[in-house]
């Protein structure tokens, strides 16, 4: 190669490199080309209620910046925020009024921007919440699209006759209760809303919506986002007919009917506009991470596009719905996911979820299953999602009285519903009033368990829930049976102990879970699987040991352990 051929190839790949910098892409993870989202390890962040700066009672991105050192020193890689943006907060920032801002009580986007360079310098990336179903009956667009027939936004939005006059155009039910259409007097028709009414859905059918919407990714992306949690992908579209939905036996906490929405969720054309959204998310080497509720393998391999072409990250919510120790129920669930052609995704709690400590614990050994459960899913084939507090073992602290309630879903549904307040309370720091979250009273009560579950407290403590999440974390990311590792079940008969073996090129590590509150002794035979019947090298343990390819296991205890060929 001559020297100008070099000198030319060397400002390429510097230019290259420049460019990937500015749009947040990055090489591969490794020389075996596996993307930086594989190995990382994602953390949801509720704003509201994770750290506040300015003591007024809420959560803000400054309050977020202040605390990149120990998101880093936890072990994690990327935070999903949920919305920020400008809104009325009927639906706590999924009513957007405009995607291209932060909400003031937030901050601004100089603030944004400070977070995304603090996230740099401590190599945590940004990951926003999209919602592209709908906006905020607030936003200028729907303002425009109600003022007349003729308005220049009146088609970005899904207007109607009725069927006769008090009638909705068809049978279709909110997702928060009673009819999905609302009548407007102004223009003396009906537009639809799957969620709320103060939340009109977006017509994708046309195409100045389309452009708009993937312009808005492309504008936050050359900000420095690296990605996207998409909400509610499956309701993008509707039948352009209006057919009315199948109506099921019984009715729903909001005693509406019960409904088959046939027609208005999960159709083909969601996939097209995914495939469009994941075209643009590649030219910033970004991801997209999909609130995709499935009930099997089939619809989840779905979300992943024909070669992997839509969502690289669709969450498996069925993982979430086994809400019990249950070695066979979890394997089966693994299995499925295991069996779709994409990588897999594992959460156990977030901001629409009651907090795993509540569903898992039993209430006397809350700590211990928390340790078991952070073990379990930290260490499967695949990225996990963390939830806020989680690591600290925070518990759910819903409203007792229906005036307490914040969530508009509680309000409505009470008392059979109670809302979201529960998972959505502020993290708990340290010891001090309100946990250290604000000087101010928070806009959610902190739960008593705060005084002995907070990050000051657990830090000084080996044996506690948040030691055992970073020793974990530190294993995953350093281990490459962990990280890039074949999934195989083991002891698959054992209705009490979850076991099975993460191996990669020779290199092993066997998982082993009681999952009862009984002590477990098991035996692990790995030669049919190439490995030798040595003795088991302890990573981590908690209230377990091994000896040979012994394993005695403390009720709810838990075992990492190292094999070898």
């Amino acid at each position: 190669m001559s020297r100008w051929s070099q000198s030319a190839s060397l400002i390429v790949l510097l230019v290259v490199f420049l460019c990937s910098i500015a749009t947040g892409q990055t090489q591969p993870a490794d020389s075996e080309g596996h993307p930086w989202w594989q190995h990382a390890v994602f953390y949801e962040i509720y704003p509201r209620s994770f750290a506040d700066s300015n003591d007024d009672g809420v959560g803000d991105l400054n309050g977020i910046s202040s605390k990149m050192s120990y998101l880093h020193d936890l072990g994690v890689d990327a935070i999903w925020i949920t919305p920020c943006y400008p809104s009325p907060q009927v639906d706590f920032g999924y009513d957007v009024a405009d995607y291209r801002n932060i909400d003031s009580m937030y901050g601004n986007l100089n603030d944004f921007d400070h977070m995304v360079a603090e996230g740099r310098k401590y190599h945590v990336r940004i990951i926003l919440d999209f919602v592209p179903n709908h906006t905020s009956d607030q936003h200028a667009w729907f303002q425009d699209s109600k003022s007349s027939r003729s308005a220049l936004h009146r088609d970005w939005y899904i207007w109607r006759d009725g069927k006769a006059s008090g009638q909705p155009p068809n049978n279709w039910i909110s997702l928060f209760g009673g009819s999905a259409w609302k009548f407007d007097s102004t223009t003396n028709q009906y537009f639809y809303h799957y969620f709320y009414a103060q939340q009109p859905d977006l017509n994708w059918r046309n195409p100045a919506v389309e452009k708009e919407m993937l312009d808005t990714t492309r504008w936050w992306y050359k900000r420095g986002v690296s990605g996207f949690r998409l909400d509610a992908v499956g309701t993008l579209f509707e039948d352009p007919e209006l057919h009315d939905n199948p109506i099921l036996p019984g009715t729903n906490q909001q005693g509406d009917p019960n409904m088959e929405n046939k027609n208005n969720t999960d159709l083909p054309e969601v996939h097209e506009e995914l495939q469009k959204l994941r075209k643009v998310a590649d030219e910033a080497g970004a991801v997209l991470i999909g609130e995709t509720w499935t009930s099997n393998a089939a619809e989840l391999d779905r979300y992943y596009g024909q070669g992997g072409n839509e969502l690289q990250m669709p969450m498996d919510f069925m993982f979430t719905t086994v809400n019990k120790l249950s070695p066979p129920e979890f394997r089966r669930q693994i299995a499925a996911v295991d069996g779709a052609h994409g990588w897999p995704v594992f959460v156990i709690s977030n901001h629409d979820i009651v907090r795993s400590y509540n569903r898992y614990g039993d209430g006397r050994n809350n700590d211990a299953i928390a340790k078991l459960m952070g073990a379990f899913y930290l260490t499967l084939r695949g990225t996990p999602i963390m939830y806020y507090g989680e690591e600290i073992g925070m518990e759910n602290n819903d409203p007792t009285r229906r005036e307490d309630v914040k969530d508009p879903i509680g309000r409505t549904g009470w008392p059979a519903e109670k809302g979201r307040d529960g998972e959505r309370t502020p993290m708990q720091w340290n010891i001090t009033r309100n946990a250290g979250f604000s000087k101010n009273n928070p806009w959610l009560p902190v739960p008593m368990s705060y005084k002995t579950h907070n990050v000051a407290t657990e830090s000084g403590d080996p044996s506690s829930v948040l030691n055992l999440y970073k020793k974990v974390l530190a294993l995953r990311h350093t281990n490459q049976a962990l990280l890039d590792g074949s999934y195989t079940a083991l002891n698959e008969n054992d209705p009490n102990v979850m076991s099975y073996l993460r191996s990669y090129r020779g290199r092993g590590v066997l998982v082993a879970l009681n999952m009862s509150a009984l002590r477990q002794q098991v035996r692990f035979d790995l030669s049919r699987l190439g490995f030798g019947q040595g003795a088991l090298k302890t990573l981590i343990a908690s209230r377990s040991s091994a000896k040979g390819n012994e394993v005695t296991l403390a009720p709810f205890g838990l075992l990492i352990a190292e094999v070898n060929q």
